[in-house]
């Protein structure tokens, strides 16, 4: 079993951690700005871009945003949840057995984080962090790298992620891949494919 992390397991909402160091309508506009595409920003990180080159970059290219990317990174636990039911599902197949693994787009410098927060991911047998690998999800890199690091063919493994050009991405690579979304059972998911939950 391969799980991404993000709004699958773990809720991540930048909007809370940029509100803690800058006020709620502050983060608001910052995660809204037309001359910046937050995501993007993030995702360099997320493909191992350090946050001091991309906080001096911001500072030179966009200074009347740094303070709050700034704050996003000082505060980014606040960003983090528990997604209940879904970490209840990981606990059920780690109890069951079945061998789990991680494949997130996470930065490399955030990540421990994660791991001081939810102790759930401790239950994991590895999980191959973008940001560290300097590859991430859609690239078909990434899911090269899986199967390295899970040491069985792609095509025995299920993945589940809440992005469907990731999950698109891993279906071509030969997973048994699909989407979580707020309004479905990840547990009947599972079921449905025979997984002991």
């Amino acid at each position: 079993m391969v799980l991404d992390l993000g709004d699958v397991l773990i809720r991540w909402r930048p909007e809370e951690a940029v509100a803690a160091g800058m006020g709620a309508e502050e983060a608001a506009r910052f995660l809204a700005a037309e001359d910046l595409d937050f995501r993007a920003y993030n995702h360099q990180q997320d493909l191992g871009r350090s946050f001091a080159e991309a906080e001096a970059e911001l500072l030179r290219t966009h200074p009347q945003w740094h303070p709050h990317a700034v704050a996003y990174r000082e505060n980014f636990a606040r960003s983090l949840s528990e997604i209940p039911d879904n970490v209840a599902v990981v606990r059920d197949l780690h109890a069951a057995g079945v061998p789990l693994f991680g494949l997130t787009n996470w930065s490399a410098e955030l990540f421990p984080v994660a791991l001081r927060t939810f102790d759930f991911l401790g239950l994991f047998e590895d999980i191959v962090v973008s940001g560290a690998e300097r590859v991430g999800k859609p690239d078909p890199a990434v899911f090269a790298l899986l199967g390295e690091r899970v040491g069985r063919p792609l095509s025995e493994c299920v993945f589940v992620d809440d992005v469907e050009t990731h999950v698109e991405a891993a279906r071509a690579a030969g997973l048994d891949a699909f989407r979580f979304t707020p309004d479905s059972s990840l547990r009947s998911a599972l079921r449905d494919r025979g997984l002991p939950v």
